[in-house]
This record gives structure tokens, sequence and C-alpha cells, in this order.
């Protein structure tokens, strides 16, 4: 699992897309690709097209320039000896593979396509070869790729059209491995292919449902694999790759969560993160001879009482590097394998993801980091000494970081004894009441985590807002029994912990009540569209990213591959008992109580959260109040990745909360000029 804090209007859900049919590739429109009326191309931007946006003023695009120029540097993987890190980051518009070859050293850019990458893998022994995975359009059907840097040329791998995943390859180099749907586009099974010869992919599992590769044997003669039917009940497998015998790891009976895993060096031992066996995910070792056990083995993480969400085992088999999520901070810590002694690593506090050891070295961990206030980036720790180094340093638009906000951790009660965590971000120097901007994250099943969010901090630092982040229930990372209390008809109850985030804001004394603004996307497009439904008197404006206006359509037409996926956590539409529930907590079916201004934004290839759903709310809503605001991208899907797209997506929702907040202009200082 990563820890990385996501951009907000990026992948925003976090259950996977499906493959069933091919991506929309962007093109010209001869027609408008909207029902909305009166939506037309914004000038010099052919891809947006819009409806009641008013023009950004110029004064607003010179406060945010500095704060769009902020970019991320993710660790993807490092080769063999650990002199080269593989990062994604942006210099033009979108991420790109970039490789850095000493701390702090120059980003050298290795792919130049318009499309973003944020998956790849070197070559083992081979780091002139990197395999990498690539959409089109934001359509998600993310295809197979290997690049050759001597030449700089990409070949394509996979048909095309099917939608791949989870890349992984073999520490011995010869095997590449992946999940993909070509089989019948609706099931995705994992594939095997020799990296001698890549294209020549066999199927090592053929069934109903989601596959997907984990990890290889260090010899490579093994693969775990699992079976993914909802957040809370999955399958681990070891498939031999010789026999193409699979046999199951886990129990048959009962269910839980399948987060990570990883061989022993020795191949005869599996460590396994799940929490089958308690309220959070754990660490385990599962002996391949006794698995699957009847018992829940001894806990290798007892001592920490939060999610374990990532694994990375050195060569030698002595340390495995064990990721945690403690409070939204990623903590990190070594367990010795031979004494299963765990002792913790001090690194920088904030958002830690991407774990990995170079495959001839195991005195040194890779890992991504990234705060409140500085972005993403690669580090170093030297498991020996401790010491971390920092390999990149992104830039926040040349602002001083110090500037930023660092968000408070606060938590207020709910209904049914529940205290809702949230991450509470006030301007400096506050004096008065600040106006309130609240973002829902997506997934459900996904955290707000304290990473770097530069639209939040323009809210903050430039416009004079607060901005609170709850991680409302049936948010992950506070254990399994927190993330299920929305499944199904649950979600009802749910809805009453939006009233406990007002409710808090109202009880503070330099907060304004009577100036709240909800944004969010997805899962939480959803939840600031029931939250200007449910509690109209209380919410000024509202900006709903791709975000989901009644669960009963959206469950009849996302992707056939995820549908399944989806009943399993909002319920089964078909149900006319469930479908009761949904149809009267859809915001859709709420809209003669809407009392918000309302400025909605979609991609128009989202395999996720249809373009439909966007469109239907639009066109309720505007029939009793006809100035709702609408943007549509058609090369996009489910979130903006594109830096043009994303920087008008944020500069208009700020613009939006500017006008209907009553917010002051700039706070001075922090943008400067150009």
């Amino acid at each position: 699992m990563n820890l990385g804090a996501l951009p907000l209007v990026v992948s925003l859900l976090t259950a996977q897309a499906p493959a069933s049919v091919p991506p929309k590739a962007a093109q010209p429109q001869k027609t408008a690709p909207s029902q909305v009326p009166g939506i037309a191309p914004l000038p010099g931007q052919p891809n947006l097209w819009v409806s009641n946006v008013p023009q950004v003023p110029q004064e607003l695009r010179q406060r945010m320039d500095q704060y769009l120029e902020a970019r991320s540097a993710s660790l993807v993987d490092v080769s063999n000896d650990g002199k080269q890190l593989l990062i994604s980051t942006r210099f033009a518009d979108t991420n790109q593979l970039h490789v850095v070859e000493s701390p702090m050293g120059a980003r050298t850019q290795l792919t130049f396509t318009d499309e973003p990458i944020n998956q790849a893998r070197f070559q083992p022994g081979n780091p002139q070869v990197i395999y990498y995975l690539q959409d089109k359009g934001g359509g998600e059907f993310f295809q197979v790729f290997q690049l050759d840097r001597r030449t700089g040329r990409s070949a394509l791998l996979t048909d095309g059209k099917s939608r791949h995943e989870n890349l992984r390859v073999s520490r011995d180099g010869r095997w590449l491995a992946y999940s993909g749907t070509g089989r019948n586009g609706k099931d995705a099974d994992v594939y095997v292919a020799p990296t001698s010869d890549p294209r020549q992919a066999r199927r090592i599992t053929e069934a109903e449902g989601t596959w997907s590769p984990m990890e290889f044997s260090p010899d490579g003669s093994k693969l775990l694999v699992t079976q993914y039917r909802a957040v809370d009940d999955a399958d681990l497998h070891a498939v031999d790759l010789k026999s193409g015998e699979r046999r199951q790891l886990t129990p048959k009976e009962g269910k839980g969560s399948v987060n990570a895993a990883v061989f022993s060096q020795d191949g005869q031992s599996v460590y396994l993160v799940t929490d089958r066996y308690g309220d959070f995910n754990a660490l385990y070792r599962l002996e391949l001879a006794k698995a699957p056990l009847a018992e829940a083995p001894p806990s290798l993480t007892k001592s920490v009482q939060w999610n374990v969400v990532s694994l990375a085992m050195s060569p030698d088999g002595r340390r495995l590097a064990v990721g945690v999520n403690e409070e939204g901070y990623g903590r990190l810590y070594l367990l010795d394998t031979r004494t299963q002694a765990l002792t913790p690593l001090d690194v920088p506090k904030g958002v830690v993801s991407t774990l990995r050891f170079p495959l001839e070295r195991s005195d040194v961990l890779a890992f991504s980091l990234g705060d409140a206030r500085s972005p993403l980036d690669a580090w170093t720790v030297d498991v020996k000494t401790r010491k971390t180094t920092r390999w990149t340093r992104s830039e926040v638009g040349g602002i001083d970081p110090a500037l930023f906000v660092e968000p408070e951790l606060v938590r207020y009660p709910s209904t049914d004894g529940v205290r809702v965590p949230a991450f509470l971000y006030k301007p400096k120097g506050l004096t008065g009441k600040a106006p309130v901007v609240v973002i829902f994250h997506g997934g459900p099943e996904a955290q707000s985590l304290p990473g770097f969010n530069n639209f939040a901090q323009f809210l903050t630092t430039e416009m004079g807002m607060a901005v609170l982040v709850p991680n409302v229930r049936g948010s992950d990372g506070y254990g399994k029994a927190y993330r299920a209390m929305d499944d199904g008809v649950k979600r009802e109850q749910s809805l009453a912990d939006i009233g406990a985030t007002l409710d808090f804001i109202a009880a503070q004394k330099d907060l304004d009540a009577s100036r709240v603004g909800v944004y969010g996307g997805s899962y939480g497009g959803y939840m600031t569209l029931a939250s200007v439904a449910f509690y109209p008197e209380r919410i000024k404006a509202a900006v709903d990213v791709v975000g989901i206006s009644s669960l009963a359509s959206f469950l009849q037409n996302t992707q056939a591959y995820r549908r399944d996926l989806r009943r399993a956590e909002y319920g089964d539409e078909r149900d006319p008992e469930v479908r009761k529930v949904q149809e009267r907590i859809s915001p859709l079916n709420a809209v003669e109580k809407m009392r918000a201004a309302l400025y909605v934004q979609q991609g128009a290839n989202d395999p996720r959260v249809p373009q439909s759903e966007a469109e239907q709310i639009v066109q309720a809503v505007r029939k009793r109040s006809p100035d709702v605001w609408y943007m549509l991208a058609t090369d996009e899907g489910h979130g903006f990745q594109k830096k043009d797209n994303r920087d008008y997506a944020q500069m208009t929702a700020l613009m939006f909360f500017e006008k209907h907040l009553g917010t002051p202009g700039a706070r001075g200082g922090a943008s400067g000029s150009r």
C-alpha cells in the first residue's frame, strides 16, 4: 500500500478500473461531448469544455502561479547496486520517468510522452532496460512497455486494449508478471512472461474475479498471487511457475485483507500483512509447509497498534523493512528475521511510501517521504548507521516552505460512539473568524494523510481560509471495524459524520460556521453533494470532482470489472431493500433541498464514476438554480493528471470559493512575483 498523499484531483478512488472497452484517445471534438446546455470549449484549451465558469482573473493566476509549479519526486525503483534511483516527476505537463545517480544530483529524464508514467521497474542486472505502465486519456487501460535507455525507444508488450496493472519483475531478472483483463475484458488474470521474450506471456491464473501478482520467490520459481474480492476479503496463493500448481496460503474459512506479502530468503516462508486476526493489519510469518494454519500465528508487530502498510526484504534475508501508518504519519521499522526483534528507524516525520532494497545491497533502504510543507521526495537510509540521505528536493515554486501551514490532528464526537479524526489547517496570524473549506477524501476505503497539498496551502496561506480534512467512518487506517462502519446500508449512519464535522467547526472560536465550503473527489464528491443535500442550511459552496450523485446509477454504470467490488462496499442495488436506502441517501434525489452554490468537475474518460453522474446532478440542480458551474476534460479520466487541466480545475475551484465564501484577497508575502 502506498502511503504517499496523492493530489486531491488525481487517483481519488482506491479500487482499480476495468478494461472491458478500449480507452478513448484525446481528439478534436466535432460535436459537444456533453449534454449540458451551453457547454463550449475553453479558448486556448479545446480539451476543456465549460459551462457558466467565468474567466479566471489575471490577479488570481498570478497569485497561484507559484503554487501550481509545485512538483514531487516519488521513488519508483532502485538499481541493483543502489547507485541509481528511478523516480517519477514532472518537468513539463505530466509525470515522467527520471533517474538520479547521486544524492541531490541532476534528474535525467528518460521518457518524453504526453501521458503520465507512475509505475515502473528496472530490469534486474541491466538498468538500461525499464518496464513501465502507461494509459491513454485517463481511461486507465494501462499497457506494459519496455524502454531501452540506449535508444530511448519504448516497445509495447501487451495487446493495446486490455487493462494491465501490478507490474513485477523477479529478482533474478528472468520473469515479468502483471495482471490483465485480456481473457474476457472483465476478470483480471495473472500473466507471466520471460524477460528474454516479454511478449510471450502466459496466464497462470484463469478464474473469475480480480487476481494480482505480489512477489516472486528469491529463486524465481514461485509467485505470490492475491485473489481480491473486497478490501476486507482477499486470499493469498503461491503458484509454482513450472508446474502451474496453485496453493492457497490463507484459510478458506473466514475473511481478511491481504495488504502485503514477501518471501523469506529461503523461499520456504512468507511474511504476510493481514487484518484477518485482529482489528489492524499486522505482520505474520507463514511456513509454506504448514499453510494454511487453522489457528492465528503470532503477530510480529504486536507492539505496534496501527496498520502495517508495506514490506521490503533485504537481499540477504536478514532484515525486513516494515512501513506502518500511525495516525496518518509513516513510521519505519526493521524486523530482524532471525530474532524477530522489531526496532524503529528514525526518519523525518511525514508520509512514507515505496520501500525498496537494492537487489545487491542489504545495508541501504530507499523510500519516498514528504510532509504537509514539502512534497514527496526520494530518500535512503543506511540501516546500520541509521543515517538518512535525501536524494531529491522538489520545488514549491520558489516559496519558502516555512510559510506553509502544518496541520493539527484533532478528533471530535459523532453518533454511535465514533470520534472522527481530522487534520485542521489554520492560517498563520489568524485574527477573527476564518471561513472553512472541508475536504473529503475518496475511496471510501482510503485515508487523508498529512502530505503536501498545494490547494490546501493556497487556501490557508493566500486566502486566509481554514481547511478541515476529516477521516469519517469508513476511512482506512483506524482499524477494520471503523472501516466497515459505512458498508452497505450503514452508509446512511455515516452521514452523521458530516453533521459532526460542522458541529466541530461551530464550536471553534476562530472558525466561521456561517461560511463553510465543501470539496471532494470520487466518494469525496459524493460526501460533498451529500453535505449540500442533507445539511443545506450549513453549507455555502461545494466543489464536486468526479463525484457520485446517485449510488444506484453509479453501480449500474461503472465498468463491469468494478461492479461487484463496489457492491461489496455500497451494497447491491438489485436488492430492493438495499436500493431503497441508496435512493434515500443519494444527493440526486434531494436536489430540492440544496441551497449551496455548486461547481462540478469531471473527466470524460472516467471508467470509475462515469460522466453521467456529473451531468445528471448539474442538470437537475440547474432546474432550480441556473448558476451551476461545470467543467469537463475530454482527455482525462478519474481526476486530472495533465498540468494544464489540473491548473485550471484548481484555479477555478479557488475562484469559486473566494466568490461564495467572501474571503479577503492575498494575505501578503508568499506568492511574490515571478
